[in-house]
């Protein structure tokens, strides 16, 4: 049994202050049975996560990399999620602290943001305000990330770099990257069977199968999920090829083909008041219906070791996400096309010298193109084209130079700076609308802006088991070709790029039963990206947002997680306990209309933890909640979305030979009715309107997996 365990250790008492987290009776409770203190750690780390065999070595190899960085980062083993459903992002990055990730109306749609990125997500089929990436190739484009592959297929380890620690994959966005590093046919080889079945009807059958043929190696992977929904009319489907071939052709080259591929039809709940969350909560009046008719994504990394162990990376890849917004109710369906294609080359140097001290340094180029990208809505009835808005050309173009210089036996130096080319491109090619336009908005937008996102961090190790790090790094995050504007209006928003300088301090180690980390974030944002529903979704007309670039924000918060292995017996068995504390602390600095208000949409408190008992014959058993506090659904801050706190149990039994796994995973264990997230509203003026998806009730879900 191979243990992998953050890379810091710091005890420290967290205060839950501020907005409460449901009651006081509910938050002691919570405390006395799960934590004797809820323990500062931040390092969205692992707490203990078991894996095994050749699965563990790239789950170590990466996160022994990522100890090298000056800044909150974390690494999270797949086979630990799987114990349990494992359907979505949610399932995936539960327990990280400073990372928010919700799905809506029970489909796969996820509400992602760390550090506030991406706040104002709406769930059309995109995420937005952090880089996403498999195996390190983006599948962020200038359209932004749909959320079609966040199904966790095919998923070895999954690597989040908080903000500025994400430079590596050429990402600048005020949340960083998550970057999903896939099974292959050398860390998951044979066959592999899993069945899943649960609550409001849902379903999910995966095959897959792996090998290595002399320097060669496969894995496949086959996937179909299906669920009725919480609410009526809610009913979603999916299927789902990830695949990649590897093949070294010496000890110094190595090459491997990426090829994922997914359908799906979707339908929405809609959003409720209240009123209706509390005594109505299966209610759909208005869904509304997504067909996705093959998302595919198709890249290659090519890797060459020169001679003195430095390295190039070039990897290309191709994404083609469709999307028919409408499919299903809307009065005017909307057909959007998105082709990107991508060029990444990192170069990595070790063992130079400058100044006389150990040098690092990487190079890294990041080329995402818009080749092919419009939408057009039409009229249900009658067929005829309502309005052609096109984006094709749109891209994002980053150079990044970084450099690790070791001052001393026990100091690092971290620098870096990237060169930022961004192209939009948005010009309505054909309307019929006739909505009056205000202020003279553009029917065309094209620019292009270049720009510079210096960082500096300082890593110190304490002592073998104690580290500390800061860093200060620029942010920039330009807007989606979409917030430009789509379908809605006659005219486009002229909105330009958000950027941002964060500062960020933290502490990192372990020591005896402990393991975890703090770190502390201040983030000054200018001309932030914020959205806001000005129509609600009805039977007769669809949902219209409008973003624009804001007056100056603040970003700041916590984000503190603590592993403690409580006991260990003497045949093996464990009793240990994972925490994860986030404080979001959003606003305006001095907005003319808004003053120093609370940006909406997010928790301003969120705590996370998981009590788990394991015994070395394969019997496991945990329980786990989630809290979050209230928060505002509006800019004026006059209406909030409920608190709650949500129980879940998970117990299963793995073979010791590991061929075979069951498992049952018990949810909202006492069937809370809860919002899961919100619509943001300019000004709800106190009154009780149709903003919130409601989450799920009581659900248990049942899986058997089989290795063969």
């Amino acid at each position: 049994m191979i243990y992998i365990k953050g890379v810091s250790a710091l005890r420290a008492k967290v205060r839950l202050t501020g907005h409460p987290l449901g009651n006081a009776a509910s938050v002691a409770v919570l405390m006395a049975l799960l934590s004797p203190s809820v323990f500062a750690a931040g390092e969205s780390t692992l707490g203990t996560v078991t894996v095994t065999g050749a699965a563990a070595s790239g789950a170590q190899k990466d996160q022994k990399r990522l100890q090298k960085v000056a800044g909150n980062t974390a690494v999270i083993d797949n086979r630990q999620v799987e114990q349990g459903r494992a359907a979505n992002a949610e399932d995936v990055l539960a327990l990280q602290p400073g990372v928010f990730a919700q799905g809506t109306s029970g489909t796969a749609a996820n509400k992602i943001s760390i550090r506030g990125s991406g706040l104002n997500t709406f769930y059309q089929g995109y995420v937005l305000g952090t880089k996403f990436l498999f195996d390190g190739l983006p599948i962020t484009g200038p359209g932004g990330t749909q959320e079609d592959f966040l199904d966790m297929q095919g998923i070895d380890h999954t690597e989040v770099l908080y903000g500025g620690n994400a430079s590596e994959y050429a990402a600048l966005s005020l949340g960083g990257a998550i970057n999903f590093v896939s099974k292959t046919g050398r860390t998951a080889p044979g066959n592999y069977a899993r069945f899943e079945v649960g609550s409001y009807g849902y379903r999910k059958q995966q095959l897959s199968t792996g090998g290595v043929v002399g320097d060669s190696d496969y894995y496949i992977n086959v996937l179909h999920n299906e669920r009725d929904g919480y609410q009526d009319q809610a009913n979603n489907e999916g299927r789902g090829l990830a695949a990649n071939f590897g093949h070294v052709f010496s000890p110094k080259l190595e090459t491997r083909l990426f090829v994922k591929y997914r359908e799906e039809q979707l339908t929405n709940g809609n959003t409720l008041t209240r009123q209706q969350l509390k005594h109505d909560p299966r209610s759909n009046n208005a869904p509304t219906g997504r067909r996705k008719d093959g998302t595919t994504f198709i890249g290659n990394k090519t890797t060459y070791t020169f001679d003195d162990g430095n390295k190039l990376e070039v990897g290309a890849s191709y994404n083609n996400y469709p999307l028919l917004n409408g499919w299903r109710y809307s009065p005017t369906p909307q057909d959007w096309r998105s082709k990107d294609i991508n060029l990444t080359l990192r170069y990595f140097r070790t063992g130079d010298r400058l100044f006389g001290l150990p040098s690092d340094s990487s190079i890294i180029f990041s080329n995402t193109r818009a080749s092919l990208a419009d939408v057009k809505s039409h009229n249900r009835s009658t067929g005829a084209k309502i309005q052609e808005t096109n984006y094709t050309g749109s891209r994002d173009t980053v150079l990044t130079f970084g450099n690790e210089l070791q001052l001393t036996d026990a100091l690092w130096l971290s620098s870096g700076l990237s060169f930022v080319n961004i192209r939009r491109k948005a010009e309505i090619e054909g309307t019929t609308l006739t909505t009056a336009n205000p202020s003279n908005l553009p029917t065309r937008v094209e620019y292009v802006e270049n720009d510079l996102a210096p960082r500096l961090g300082l890593r110190y190790q304490i002592n073998p088991e104690l580290q500390l790090f800061g860093n200060v790094s620029r942010s920039i995050d330009p807007p989606v070709t979409w917030q430009l504007g789509s379908t809605g209006n006659p005219f486009l928003y002229d909105v330009r790029p958000q950027k941002a300088t964060t500062f960020e301090v933290g502490v990192r180690g372990s020591h005896g039963i402990f393991d975890g980390s703090l770190t502390l974030y201040r983030s000054w944002v200018q001309d932030e990206l914020l959205t806001v529903v000005v129509r609600q979704a009805s039977a007769t007309q669809d949902q219209l947002t409008a973003t624009s670039n804001a007056s100056p924000t603040i970003h700041q918060g916590i984000e503190a997680g603590l592993n403690a292995l409580l006991w260990t017996g003497a045949s093996g068995d464990t009793l240990d306990l994972r925490q994860a504390y986030t404080l979001n602390d959003f606003k305006y600095r001095d907005d003319d209309t808004f003053g120093g208000n609370e940006l909406p949409s997010l928790p301003r408190q969120v705590y996370q933890a998981e009590l788990a008992y394991r015994q070395a014959s394969g019997f496991y058993a945990s329980l786990n909640l989630r809290a979050a506090s209230s928060y505002y659904i509006d800019y004026a801050n006059t209406w909030q979305a409920p608190s709650y706190l949500l129980w879940g149990a998970k117990v299963g039994f793995q073979a010791p030979s590991r061929k075979w796994e069951v498992f049952a995973d018990l949810r909202n264990l006492t069937d809370q009715r809860y919002a899961s997230a919100a619509n943001t509203a300019y000004n709800a003026n106190g009154r009780d309107s149709a903003n919130f998806y409601p989450g799920d009730a009581f659900s248990v879900t049942t899986g058997v997996a089989v290795r063969f």
